[in-house]
């Protein structure tokens, strides 16, 4: 019995997952050197609580940087990579965050109205059920707007897996926030600006939902619409 029970909490955490690495340049960078070690880097759980400011960046130390800064260029592609990869449906979205002037990537919280979304991929809906693009990939990425504003950014990844999220609370979200210095930007303004967290509710349709029975029709994620510069 001791045996079944191990195999099981194995089996589980084995089917979450993390986002460890920046993807910039190019290249994958090493785990936790420009990313912010999350609470989950060792269980692979993930967050269901949306009241929580763990919603935010998932930090292990709240407060604690990662060691690096990545310098990347604006209309340049970055991402994350998923450690193992995506194993659940869901969506997968991209926020990010100016850091204020006077403090650094390596050093803000990012709390307050000052996220903006730059991406959100829904399902491809048919009768026979839905199907999500990021299930099954060890990397995820998004191009940076070309009109951003240079300065230094926090940068977040944001993956709802929605295989139990029938009633409030059973949405799981993987969560990572990388720390990035965006050069050669433009004179965009972001909008619109929300908190986290605060931009999302348990009921919201896109986080409680059955994703199996009756199949959904359509399928809106959480939060603002992408400001794609």
């Amino acid at each position: 019995m001791k045996f079944l029970f191990a195999s099981l909490l194995a089996a589980t955490a084995s089917a979450h997952y993390t986002f460890p690495a920046l993807v910039a340049n190019g290249q994958a960078t090493s785990q936790w050197q420009y990313v912010r070690k999350t609470t989950n880097y060792q269980s692979n759980g993930p967050v269901t609580d949306v009241t929580s400011s763990q919603i935010r960046c998932y930090e292990l130390s709240p407060g604690t940087g990662a060691s690096g800064t990545m310098e990347v260029a604006a209309g340049s592609s970055i991402g994350f990579t998923a450690q193992s990869s995506i194993s659940h449906p869901g969506t997968l979205q991209f926020y990010m965050a100016k850091v204020p002037s006077g403090q650094t990537a390596a050093t803000w919280d990012g709390t307050g109205n000052v996220w903006f979304k730059i991406y959100e991929q829904g399902p491809t809906i048919a009768a026979g059920g839905l199907s999500w693009p990021s299930q099954g990939k060890s990397q995820v990425t998004v191009p940076i707007p070309k009109s951003l504003p240079t300065g230094e950014y926090l940068f977040r990844v944001e993956h709802i897996a929605l295989h139990s999220a029938g009633s409030a609370g059973g949405a799981q979200f993987y969560i990572s926030c990388a720390q990035i210095k965006v050069t050669g930007g433009g004179n965009g303004s972001p909008s619109p600006l929300v908190s986290f967290p605060g931009a999302y509710n348990a009921n919201d349709p896109g986080i409680k939902i059955n994703i199996y029975y009756p199949v959904p029709t359509s399928y809106t994620p959480p939060g603002p619409r992408p400001w794609t510069g």
